[in-house]
């Protein structure tokens, strides 16, 4: 019977043009391909839960790969095996082999991501938060948050997608939270996102917080389905990947506590 690896997958996205392999570019799919090539002799396609854009970043994407009948590495030691050959922007977390045909995108139920802005440029913040140089009110900005949570089509807030068949998706939850006097992060959790919305949405929710727009013009603009009334999207250095949800049945690289400690504080 075969097999399927499933990996608990981290990447800095800073000098990747996205996850998806694409010619004369560099990208995170690439680049594992290539190490399981290495490993196992032969080339194997490995498919994300979420095809993050370039820039863009991952704490917890989950990536799963069908094995041939010759991989004979254990599950314990595949994590080293991966990261003695990976760059050092990418890390495997967690391994996990099952016989059951698990497929990382479309069987997941929900995904979550993060953006973090700051109000205090820093040298060593610079790539994982969006430096913003006027000012905003913090309050508006979670008063736009509410808006969105529930099911919408986000036509507006989103880049169109020749592969996206509709724009309905069902926010779960969406807020913003303080981190320190000059920081935000912005957390969204969805049953599935459109291109660019994440990026969008956090565009339309600034320019409110600006008063450059009312919530009622970013609740018109949603109903609308009509992206000439969106905001500019925010950079992709913002934005992270923290988390793929799968139903509890299939038991895909169970999260453990330590996978939301928090990760040394930026400058």
């Amino acid at each position: 019977m075969s097999r399927t690896l499933l990996l608990l997958l981290e990447y800095d996205g800073t000098r990747y043009a996205g996850w998806q392999r694409q010619p004369n570019a560099l990208t995170v799919q690439a680049v594992l391909e290539d190490v399981f090539l290495h490993l196992a002799g032969v080339r194997l396609h490995a498919v994300a839960a979420s095809r993050t854009d370039a820039g863009v970043h991952a704490r917890g994407q989950v990536v799963h790969i069908r094995l041939p009948d010759t991989w004979n590495i254990p599950e314990e030691r595949i994590p080293h095996a991966l990261n003695s050959l990976l760059p050092e922007d990418i890390r495997v977390r967690r391994a996990q082999l099952t016989h059951q045909p698990i497929h990382a995108r479309y069987d997941a139920c929900a995904r979550q991501y993060s953006y973090t802005l700051t109000c205090s440029p820093s040298v060593f913040s610079r790539h994982f938060c969006w430096y913003v140089p006027y000012p905003f009110d913090p309050e508006l900005l979670s008063d736009a948050a509410s808006i969105f949570v529930g099911t919408h089509d986000f036509t507006t807030f989103s880049k169109h997608h020749p592969e996206t068949r509709h724009y309905i998706c069902t926010v779960l939850e969406a807020y913003w939270e303080r981190l320190c006097p000059y920081r935000w992060r912005f957390n969204i959790r969805a049953d599935r996102f459109v291109y660019g919305m994440v990026r969008a949405l956090v565009g339309a929710m600034l320019q409110a917080a600006r008063r450059r727009r009312t919530i009622e013009d970013l609740q018109y603009a949603l109903a609308a389905r009509n992206r000439r009334y969106a905001s500019p999207l925010v950079p992709p250095n913002g934005l992270v990947l923290e988390r793929v949800f799968y139903p509890e049945h299939l038991d895909v690289c169970p999260w453990k506590p330590e996978d939301t400690a928090c990760l040394p504080p930026l400058p």
